[in-house]
């Protein structure tokens, strides 16, 4: 198994249902799980700062511009993927998936707030002014099974 590593950045406590994000061998994920009287530890990790943040499903379809240079696209499309590894990193981006055989993408992502995703998280990509999107503020569903206990 990996060597653990330890959380430097802000780690992020998911609002539905408790579970502490942070750095893991295989990027950001869970690592801890807290109620109301412990904090369960998924993966080892030293906490600095905890923040509480509302998830969201976000659909985003990008749409670029007739006429727009291959190179620019491409070049904001570098930028995009260098982007969402920081975001992740910030916990802001959790999960990301691509549906098969179309060109749009369906994410769990992170804010305290709606305007903060879509003004400072969403609104940092590179090709958020080519893109709309499509979100859905989440809440913990009592049938969970991920759910904290």
């Amino acid at each position: 198994m990996p060597e653990p590593v330890t959380a430097t950045a802000v780690t992020t406590v998911r609002e539905t249902d408790g579970s502490v994000l942070g750095p893991t061998p295989w990027g950001v994920g869970p690592v801890a799980r807290l109620s109301s009287s412990r904090t369960y530890s998924l993966w080892p990790t030293r906490l600095r700062k905890e923040k509480i943040m509302k998830e969201f499903l976000v659909e985003l379809t990008t749409t670029v511009p007739e006429g727009t240079d291959q190179a620019v696209v491409d070049g904001r499309r570098a930028a995009e993927a260098v982007r969402a590894r920081e975001l992740t990193a910030q916990g802001h981006l959790f999960r990301l998936w691509r549906p098969v055989g179309e060109l749009r993408s369906i994410g769990v992502w992170l804010a305290d707030d709606e305007a903060e995703l879509r003004a400072k998280v969403l609104g940092s990509l590179p090709l958020w002014p080519w893109m709309s999107a499509v979100i859905t503020p989440l809440q913990s569903h009592p049938n969970d099974p991920g759910r904290a206990a």
